[in-house]
């Protein structure tokens, strides 16, 4: 009868204790064919062994909307978080074996819900006045569900260095990130890589060497955590350094987590001279790596294969989504070859948990965590006077965006000097979700949330009105180009160029017109301030979040700008304490239609 490769542990066991069995009840009768079948087995030539790998888990533990105070869904069926994912692994370790599975992460674990910002701002895992702080459920979580390595996301530092290392103490595995430098030393600032065993009765050891790189936007993204700390060199230049060691070390297999998209694209211009989605370009010219977990871009690639320009070898790479969307699978068959193994088959596919229950272990440690969160993101802190929708905030401007912009222009004004306060102030933000609405009546901290998803802070930069109009432009070409005397459709109007809706800034303060019909660079009409025309000359102040203001989504001019004002609040808490402060939310009080579409100057909507 064949032998399951899979269960060969249990067969070995059986097969010890059946031996013993008639070892003791008639060991004077044993035939010489017995005695044969009591030679140690042939040391296997073959062996399989899979690394399962999850990205951009953005502190989801639970299938649940923290926005909408709801189980999560959406359109296509998809379900959120770990503790989902959870069952899909112990179900992969049950069918292949404990000790034939990896399981890897490839960054932004600890940002992205109301349960993220509460363990880092409201509860703070790094303790307060005194107080140690709780484990971080993201911690406990991947603790429980046994992790072996996770890459450091550019998110991971959006609380901090202190946070992030706080953490990184929290957690029974390896935060790992080769391209993560000190700035001082230029040695690494985490651990770049570690070195996994899957252990094979009789045989060697498969060494499995795991080694991380993160997103170069971190030194833009934010700069004002890792200035003179910490800086981030290229992916494929980090990797050119660490992959030759590992091969070094005597590893089998060289897999990589990569939080960098596989496009070879970047957001930012020339504003720094490496890769953000360079996972494809590390795969293509860095010799020796068998697979790579892709992060940071937000898709599911179920498998994708780039050859190697040097040794013509196939470098697997996969993508799981986001969020727990996905669960990527590497499978990998190996051979034994004069004394050493070699990757003879790997394949890759993605999961869905969504037909699977949550893990009952993760509920039953973390359950009263979010039980916390669902009670602080409830929490009533004034009222609204009407229903203000984000729905039509991609081409409108609607009074729950002047909201953002009235927060934002009132803390800048704040905390200008006298010189620049008599300067002409204005604001610029993103409509991040389509979906957020903050009700008429009772205001919750869930409804702020929902309408401002990011941990932004603020800024107040100066830009002249030619720089203005060229980054107002570069914002126009977030539309597709539609003819005079054509019917805009709303649903295939917006995300030109890949130019997503939180890179889109509206602003607040001038006035203007988008001519969706002229080509991109000369959309901008009839830009003014108090019903003057801008002149190229006259300088503004512009409050900013820091994504932006320090070079996020590629804007120009803005990241080289003057600071005139910068603070450490975040613009979420700035909303919140506005609303606190006025008791109700009224749009009369910012509400103001200063931009439009249009097309030829005819008004589109």
């Amino acid at each position: 009868m064949p032998v399951n490769p899979l269960n060969r542990r249990e067969f070995v066991k059986t097969s010890a204790v059946t031996g013993a069995a008639v070892a003791v009840g008639g060991a004077a009768l044993t035939t010489p064919a017995q005695a044969a079948d009591r030679k140690p087995p042939k040391k296997p030539r073959t062996w399989s062994f899979s690394i399962l790998g999850t990205t951009d888990l953005h502190s989801h533990v639970f299938d649940w909307d923290y926005y909408k105070d709801a189980a999560y869904s959406d359109a296509k069926g998809n379900s959120v978080g770990v503790a989902k994912v959870a069952t899909l692994i112990k179900q992969q370790r049950a069918a292949k074996g404990e000790d034939r599975v990896l399981l890897v992460d490839a960054g932004d674990i600890i940002q992205g819900t109301s349960l993220g910002y509460y363990f880092a701002r409201v509860d703070p895992i790094t303790g307060a006045k005194g107080k140690k702080g709780p484990k971080h459920p993201m911690a406990v979580a991947m603790n429980l569900m046994r992790y072996d390595a996770a890459a450091l996301g550019n998110h991971e530092f959006n609380y901090g260095i202190e946070t992030l290392r706080k953490f990184e103490s929290q957690c029974d595995f390896p935060l790992l990130a080769a391209n993560a430098l000190d700035a001082k030393t230029l040695r690494p600032a985490f651990q770049p890589y570690t070195v996994k065993h899957i252990r094979v009765p009789g045989a060697p050891d498969i060494k499995v060497g795991i080694m991380g790189l993160t997103n170069p936007g971190i030194a833009l993204w934010d700069k004002d955590n890792v200035n003179g700390r910490m800086v981030f060199p290229g992916l494929v230049e980090q990797a050119k350094k660490y992959v030759p060691r590992l091969r070094a070390l005597g590893c089998d297999v060289v897999f990589l987590t990569d939080h960098s998209g596989l496009d070879g694209s970047s957001s930012w211009g020339d504003a720094l001279p490496y890769v953000e989605n360079a996972s494809n370009l590390v795969a293509e010219q860095v010799p020796g790596i068998d697979a790579i977990l892709v992060g940071h871009t937000h898709v599911e690639v179920p498998s994708y294969t780039v050859k190697n320009a040097e040794t013509g070898e196939d470098v697997l790479l996969s993508e799981p989504y986001c969020w727990g969307y996905r669960l990527s699978v590497f499978d990998f068959e190996m051979e034994l070859e004069h004394g050493r193994w070699k990757v003879v088959s790997k394949t890759a596919t993605t999961l869905n948990p969504n037909t699977v229950d949550e893990d009952p272990q993760i509920k039953k440690h973390l359950e009263a965590d979010h039980e916390l969160v669902v009670k602080y993101v409830n929490t009533a802190v004034g009222t609204c006077t009407e229903d203000l929708s984000a729905a039509e905030s991609c081409w409108k401007d609607v009074p729950v965006m002047d909201f953002i912009h009235e927060v934002q222009t009132e803390a800048v004004k704040a905390g200008l000097s006298t010189a620049d306060a008599a300067l002409p102030l204005i604001s610029v933000a993103a409509p991040f979700s389509r979906t957020a609405d903050i009700p008429a009546g009772s205001v919750t901290i869930k409804d702020i949330a929902g309408l401002y998803i990011y941990d932004n802070t603020l800024y107040g930069k100066k830009l002249t009105g030619a720089q203005l109009k060229d980054y107002l432009e570069y914002a126009a070409k977030y539309y597709h180009q539609v003819p005079a005397g054509t019917a805009v459709d709303t649903a295939t109007l917006t995300n030109a160029n890949s130019f997503w809706d939180y890179m889109y800034d509206t602003a607040a303060g001038v006035d203007y017109e988008i001519d969706i019909a002229a080509a991109e660079g000369s959309r901008i009409k009839n830009l003014t301030h108090n019903g003057a025309a801008v002149a190229d000359d006259q300088v503004f102040v512009v409050a900013v979040n820091n994504y932006r203001a320090n070079g996020g989504s590629g804007y120009p001019h803005i990241a080289a700008a003057e600071t005139a004002f910068s603070a450490p609040d975040q613009v979420r808490d700035l909303m919140i304490a506005y609303v606190i402060a006025k008791g109700a939310l009224n749009p009369a009080d910012f509400a103001a239609v200063n931009w439009k579409l249009t097309q030829g100057g005819t008004p589109v909507f």
